[in-house]
């Protein structure tokens, strides 16, 4: 009888052992991390955006009774996966998850918040792969977050400006990213964290995110520093053509002369949103299952239009992003970017690749044109390719490093340039280590992720562990103190982290043999394509 009892008894001293947090919507249960400290899983922080929520900006999380279980993820945001709506992700996803390695919490730690990447289309914050348990374990509270993708996040249709109370629609993505930040501040110090030490952090369309956030008014004051892993504000025409469709054909060049492109207009998602939905009306569309909506956008990108489905809509960012960069409007926070080496390598043969570069380099550099030819060697041996020069080990072939440079290399140095000149903080940083079986790609867009995390798998050696070890510290002395070498004294065991200015232009090369401090990165290559910037944007 005593046994029963004892064995009766073990479910609730589990239950009441599991580590509590009181948010304002109500109380959380998270868990216990095996190595010390909380998680708190799948916590909502806004109402679920379906119905008459679909397309309105989110709304604030009813209060519920009890205590709610907080020890799993919540469901990814609705999107596609091969071509198919993705078989677990749901309309109610806005949720986020909060970990620190100390509990109870006995000090206010800094806070970092991670936006994951997919294009603004795809990916998840509910996934091991963003497991901040190691990033934790280096003195601050990480927080992963879902925001609303593709046609849910990133759509917008006259009807849906005019039922407004801002007069704007599209980027809905966006608010459900300010309203986590306004729940941060918030709540966080429930949870060990510091509301006025935050660092929003992101990769891919995710850095895209969190660096046009440094411009919109409705998330001033949300966050202190800023972290964007291959994405920036800049994007010439046909970036997006360049790096996705581009993997067929390089790039397509349109006909007519080229001006500098940024986030379209609203005028213009207006009329992507309609043709996307194929004339239906508002109420027709809220009406529609999401598997429904989502074999609208099947084909990739389909759904978000340009510059990662970003609109200056007139409220959420009332001038298109890299205008504001460009005269030193936007937020006045340290900021820290950089790309992998080899992000993206479009396939073809030599002659196909350097006709089409040929091609597309004469539209996008226009009067420029002959030295990019030049400089990128097309000039020396043709368009048949037949004497094209051998791939750079650590950047790839010509066409690699044009696509490279153009989307993500020198968009870095352009964005640090108006940033630093603007006075304020800025550090650039290039990472090189190729992960463990892809030595021949070298280091693909989203490599340096794994290792910003700590999530390195059994089959990456010593060098990438102490490589990520490095990048973690790194990470985690910015988000304390603006400055990835550390607040005081230098760590003895951390190369020094140059600053980035638009004369020595330092920067941090996660290399494989460690960090190395640099300066001038690509610097011919970047040099003109600044300089074709300002050309574009004087139009």
């Amino acid at each position: 009888m005593r046994t029963i009892l004892f064995l009766l008894a073990i479910p609730v001293f589990a239950a009441d052992s599991a580590p509590l947090a009181a948010a304002s919507s109500g109380q959380l249960r998270g868990a216990l991390l095996d190595s010390g400290g909380a998680v708190f899983k799948g916590i909502p922080y806004a109402q679920p955006p379906v119905g008459d929520l679909r397309w309105r900006e989110p709304q604030a999380v009813k209060s519920w009774t009890g205590a709610r279980d907080a020890a799993s993820f919540g469901a990814p945001c609705a999107q596609n996966s091969g071509n198919r709506p993705m078989a677990n992700s749901q309309e109610d996803c806005l949720f986020l998850n909060v970990w620190n390695s100390e509990w109870p919490a006995k000090t206010k730690k800094p806070v970092m918040v991670w936006f994951h990447g997919g294009g603004n289309y795809g990916g998840t914050a509910s996934s091991a792969a963003s497991d901040g348990e190691s990033l934790a374990r280096h003195g601050v509270v990480l927080v992963t977050v879902n925001y609303r993708l593709n046609i849910f996040g990133f759509f917008a249709h006259p009807e849906l400006t005019k039922e407004s109370a801002h007069h704007a629609s599209g980027n809905y993505g966006l608010m459900d990213q300010v309203a986590a930040l306004k729940w941060v501040h918030d709540n966080i110090a429930k949870f060990g964290g510091d509301p006025a030490n935050v660092t929003i952090f992101g990769q891919s369309a995710g850095a895209v995110d969190v660096n046009v956030l440094m411009t919109s008014p409705l998330a001033k004051g949300l966050f202190q520093r800023v972290i964007a892993e291959s994405g920036t504000v800049t994007r010439n025409p046909d970036d997006t053509t360049l790096g996705m469709t581009a993997l067929g054909a390089l790039m397509k060049v349109k006909s007519g002369p080229v001006s500098y492109s940024d986030a379209p207009s609203l005028a213009e998602a207006e009329k992507t949103g309609e043709q996307l939905t194929g004339g239906k009306n508002l109420k027709d569309l809220r009406a529609l299952p999401m598997e429904e909506l989502l074999k609208m956008v099947a084909g990739p990108r389909l759904s978000i239009g340009p510059a990662n489905g970003i609109v200056a809509d007139g409220w959420v960012f009332p001038k298109p992003p890299a205008q504001v960069f460009a005269s030193g409007q936007e937020q006045k926070v340290p900021l820290l970017v950089g790309n992998n080496s080899r992000e993206r390598t479009p396939p073809g043969t030599p002659a196909d690749l350097t006709k089409a570069m040929e091609s597309a380099m004469k539209e996008m550099y226009g009067p420029l044109a002959p030295r990019a030819l030049a400089l990128y060697g097309i000039a020396l041996y043709g368009i048949n390719g037949s004497a094209a020069p051998e791939p750079d080990p650590l950047y790839g072939g010509q066409a690699a490093q044009w696509v490279v440079d153009t989307m993500y290399r020198c968009p870095v140095v352009a964005e640090l340039a108006w940033h630093a000149a603007a006075g304020n903080t800025a550090y650039e940083y290039q990472f090189d280590r190729a992960a463990p079986g892809r030595e021949a790609a070298g280091a693909t867009h989203g490599a340096e992720v794994a290792y910003v995390f700590g999530r390195l798998g059994a089959n990456y050696a010593q060098a990438d562990r102490d490589l990520s070890a490095a990048m973690e510290q790194y990470w985690t002395n910015f988000a304390k103190s603006g400055n990835p070498n550390g607040g005081g004294l230098h760590d003895a065991n951390l190369a020094q982290w140059p600053k980035f200015d638009s004369t020595a232009r330092g920067y941090m090369e996660f290399t494989d043999s460690g960090p190395v401090s640099r300066e001038g990165l690509r610097q011919p290559f970047c040099d003109l394509y600044v300089e074709n910037v300002k050309r574009l944007m004087s139009q």
